[in-house]
This record gives C-alpha cells, sequence and structure tokens, in this order.
C-alpha cells in the first residue's frame, strides 16, 4: 500500500542530509532537494521553507530535551506525508492484511512482518471487516496488544461494507456502519481506529445517511477520520458536498488501486480533487496481485493468489492481464519497464 498525496512543506531527515525539500506530487518521485525546491502557491499563508520549519521543530525539540535524531524518521529513512488535507501523518509505505493474515501465512509470521514493518518506519496497518471473515482484525489486535506498542505510534484502518450473511450486516447503512464499526474494534481490542472506510459506494443508501452515521462515528470517538474506497470521483465530491452542506465531517482520503495497468483514476480523475478540496490517495496492489514481479511468467505458483481455491474478488482487467500471461508467452523485462 503507497501513499499518493501531493503535500506542502516536509520536514527532511538528518539521516539523508536534505536542505529543502518538498513532499512530490506523483508517487515515486524525490523531492527536489537545493534552490529549485519551492512550496505551491496553494500551501496557505507563511509559505515557510521545510529549512524554517526544520529549525523551528529543532528548537522545540531542544526546550523538552529531545532532538530530530531520536525520531523514528531520522533513525528509519522513513518519509511520511499529511493523509490529505488532514494533519495525520502517515509512513508513504503500510502494510496491508488482505490475503495474508487469517489463513494464509502463519501467526507467527505474520507477527514477524509487522515487527519488521513496524521497525523500519511503517506506522499505518490496515484491514477490513471482510478480511478472512473478521480473523485478520483478530490477528492484527493481538499483535498489537502482545508486542505492546504505543498506540498513538500506529496509525490504524479498517474498512466497512461485508460485515455477515445477513442483509442487515452489509453496505453503508447507518444501523451497518455503527454496529460493524464496534464490531471491528472488538476484533482489534482498540478504543478507535484512525481512518474508517466505506468499502464501496452503497447505491441502496442516501449519501446523506452514510456522512451522518461515519460523522456519528467519529464524534463518539470511535474514528479519528473517515474515507472511501474504490468510489469516483463523482461520489467522492458528493459526499463532501453534502458533508459542507449539513456541517459534518467530510472523507479525508479515497483508497484507490494504483499499478501499471490501472493508472486512470489516480492520475487523471482524482487529481482535481486532489486540490479543489484537498482529499488525499491511499493506493493498493501496486504489483497488480502479483503480476507486474513476473512470477506467473512459468505459470502459476503454488503459494500465488491466482493458485487459491477461491480466488478473491479482483478487479476484471487484472483477472485478464493474469489469463493473458498464462495463455501467452511470458512478459518480458522490457515489457515491464514500458
Amino acid at each position: 500500500m503507497h501513499l499518493y498525496k501531493a503535500a506542502c512543506a516536509d520536514i527532511p531527515s538528518p539521516k539523508l542530509g536534505l536542505g529543502k525539500s518538498g513532499d512530490s506530487a506523483l508517487k515515486g518521485k524525490r523531492p527536489l532537494v537545493g534552490p529549485q525546491a519551492r512550496l505551491p502557491a496553494w500551501c496557505g499563508p507563511g509559505k515557510s521553507s521545510g529549512a524554517v520549519e526544520r529549525k523551528h521543530l529543532e528548537k522545540f525539540l531542544r526546550v523538552h530535551g529531545l532532538s530530530l535524531q531520536e525520531t523514528v524518521r531520522a533513525e528509519t529513512g522513513m518519509p511520511y506525508r499529511n493523509l490529505g488535507k488532514s494533519g495525520l501523518r502517515v509512513s508513504c509505505l503500510g502494510l496491508g492484511k488482505w490475503v495474508l493474515f487469517g489463513g494464509r501465512i502463519r501467526d507467527e509470521v505474520a507477527e514477524r512482518l509487522m515487527t519488521i514493518a513496524y521497525e523500519s518506519g511503517v506506522n499505518l496497518f490496515d484491514t477490513a471487516e471482510v478480511y478472512a471473515a473478521g480473523k485478520a482484525e483478530v490477528i492484527l489486535g493481538s499483535i498489537i496488544k502482545r508486542k505492546g506498542w504505543r498506540r498513538s505510534s500506529l496509525v490504524i484502518t479498517t474498512k466497512l461494507y461485508w460485515g455477515g450473511k445477513a442483509e442487515t450486516e452489509r453496505g453503508l447503512s447507518r444501523k451497518h456502519i455503527i454496529e460493524g464499526l464496534k464490531g471491528s474494534l472488538q476484533r482489534l481490542q482498540l478504543e478507535y481506529v484512525d481512518v474508517v472506510f466505506a468499502n464501496r459506494p452503497d447505491s441502496n443508501t442516501p449519501m446523506e445517511e452514510i456522512v451522518r452515521a461515519m460523522t456519528h462515528v467519529i464524534n463518539q470517538g470511535m474514528a479519528m477520520y473517515w474515507g472511501t474506497s474504490r468510489w469516483s470521483a463523482m461520489e467522492i465530491m458528493e459526499a463532501y458536498s453534502v458533508a459542507r452542506q449539513f456541517n459534518m465531517i467530510p472523507p479525508v482520503c479515497e483508497q484507490a488501486e494504483y499499478h501499471l495497468f490501472q493508472r486512470e483514476k489516480v492520475e487523471v480523475q482524482l487529481p482535481e480533487l486532489y486540490h479543489k478540496i484537498g482529499v488525499g490517495a491511499m493506493t493498493w496492489s501496486p504489483l497488480a496481485c502479483g503480476i507486474i514481479s513476473g512470477k506467473y511468467g512459468n505459470g502459476v505458483p503454488e503459494s500465488s493468489r491466482a493458485s487459491l481455491k477461491v480466488l478473491p474478488k479482483m478487479t476484471s482487467h487484472v483477472v485478464n492481464e493474469i489469463d493473458t500471461i498464462l495463455r501467452n508467452k511470458p512478459y518480458s523485462k522490457k515489457d515491464y519497464r514500458s
């Protein structure tokens, strides 16, 4: 999972020895360093440079007997960005739980993966009520409790839509949003999640009801922010407009699929929302379910996702790409680069 967001000034890491820096507007690009680094005009009043912000932060830390060298950012080199226009600082890389946690790997392996990620500066851990029928949330919560990590150092996100077999356990009704999030918190053994996502749009529920329910769970302290996943730009804009009309809380980011075969939404459809309403983007499946890694060049590996008896509901274009690779000759390295 990769955080994609056009942000304002960032505090450079002393470990990296940077002077001035600004977060890149595009995923994968390095921040500008040196005289050409400038903040965009829309960053707001003050427009202070990264060097000025760093000076102020160092002064603040000295007062409290701390230094930048003692921060996770300096020790690991992990870059962090704001999630949307919120003040929540999120690592540029996150660890998702789809497919893996709750059956595909042993709990001991899951804990090792979590530990490696956390010690490398990753603070974003994403799950959903539907992952392994809730087992992924149980494992994630157990690991956090067992490791004794400070809750304030973690950004935990979960997604709601498919909660059970009953008609009232699905969708984005006020009933399911509230009850579904309560169930997720019980499985996670947490008092709150940092971001709760609507896992897909719900045509059966009025947008005002969705926004009101999300505002309610935030006001009740069950979540800090809410976001959308696999929503269209029009649906996100509608949610934002409803929130502004009735003085409610708008979504802070969209969780979207983004890889070599799926670029239009993140690069063409969403940028207007990035700058107009400040929504951010959290992208998933950077390797297109493993296709870009080249693992399907010689058939289906035993431990791959395509080998699952019950194949997760991948998007149609990903399934088509897998079929193409298996039927025809494998892609060459040149094809991947292009």
